[in-house]
C-alpha cells in the first residue's frame, strides 16, 4: 500500500500491542503516516513505511552503524546519519564498569541499537541487548563502510536471507553489520573481497533473485 504524508492507515486497536516504526505515528485514535512511502510489516508484526529518504530518522529498536565523533567522561557522541547526533553511555557495553571502560576514540565505528528516540531529545544508543549481552553489538574494528538506502538495509536484515547475501556466502567468507541508518560495515580476509562484497550489495537492490545470482557469479569469476 502506497501512502502519503498525513494519510490515515488504520484505527488504533482497542486490544493488543501496536508496534510502529519509521514513518508512522498515532493521532486522534488512528495510525497516520508522517512521510510518503510503501506500508510494510516486519515478520514480528511491526508496521513501517519504506521510503527513499536520504536522512535517517531514529526509531527505538533500530540497529545502526555509528561513528564516534566525541568522547566525554560518561558518554560518547555518535554520528548515526540523523538530524542530531546520538548519545552512547560508556557503561552501555558488555562488561563495562567505571574502572573498565571501552577503549574507543573519535573516528571509531560502533554497532548499536536505539533505546530512546524522542523528537525533542538526542537519541540514546546501547551496545548491549535487553539482557545486557553484546549479542553482536559493540566496537567495529577495521573493515570498510558502505552507504546504502534504508530500503536495501531492511532487505539485508530481513528473513529469509537476502539473495545477494546467500549468493555471496556460498563463495566467500566475510563479516558484516547492517544498520537501518543505511550503513553497512564489512570486513574480510582481503581488501579485494571487501570491495567485491560491497559492489555486489550496491548493485543488488533493483535486481531479481536470478539477476543477483548471475551478477555475483560474474564477480566471483573475476577472482577465481
Amino acid at each position: 500500500q502506497v501512502v502519503g504524508p498525513g494519510d490515515k492507515i488504520l484505527e488504533v486497536p482497542s486490544q493488543g500491542t501496536l508496534r510502529l516504526s519509521a514513518g508512522l505515528t498515532t493521532h486522534e485514535g488512528a495510525v497516520v503516516s508522517t512521510k510518503g512511502g510503501i506500508l510494510k510489516a516486519t515478520r514480528t508484526g511491526q508496521l513501517y513505511l519504506e521510503g527513499r529518504q536520504k536522512r535517517y530518522i531514529p526509531v527505538e529498536g533500530d540497529v545502526v552503524v555509528g561513528v564516534i565523533v566525541d568522547k566525554h567522561s560518561e558518554n560518547f557522541t555518535v554520528d548515526i546519519g540523523g538530524p542530531f547526533n546520538a548519545v552512547l553511555p560508556q557503561l552501555s557495553f558488555e562488561g563495562a564498569t567505571r574502572r573498565n571502560r571501552p577503549n574507543i576514540h573519535p573516528g571509531d565505528l560502533v554497532y548499536a541499537r536505539v533505546v530512546q528516540a524522542h523528537r525533542d531529545t538526542d537519541p540514546v544508543l546501547s551496545c548491549v541487548d535487553a539482557a545486557g549481552r553484546a549479542a553482536g553489538f559493540g566496537h567495529l574494528k577495521g573493515g570498510m563502510v558502505l552507504s546504502i538506502s534504508s530500503a536495501l538495509a531492511r532487505q539485508l536484515l530481513g528473513s529469509p536471507t537476502a539473495p545477494v547475501l546467500e549468493a555471496l556466502g556460498s563463495g566467500l567468507q566475510f563479516e558484516m553489520a547492517v544498520g537501518l541508518n543505511g550503513r553497512v560495515w564489512l570486513t574480510a580476509g582481503t581488501a579485494a573481497t571487501c570491495v567485491l562484497v560491497a559492489n555486489a550489495i550496491s548493485e543488488s537492490e533493483f535486481k531479481t533473485p536470478q539477476q543477483v545470482r548471475t551478477m555475483v557469479a560474474r564477480l566471483l569469476s573475476r577472482i577465481g
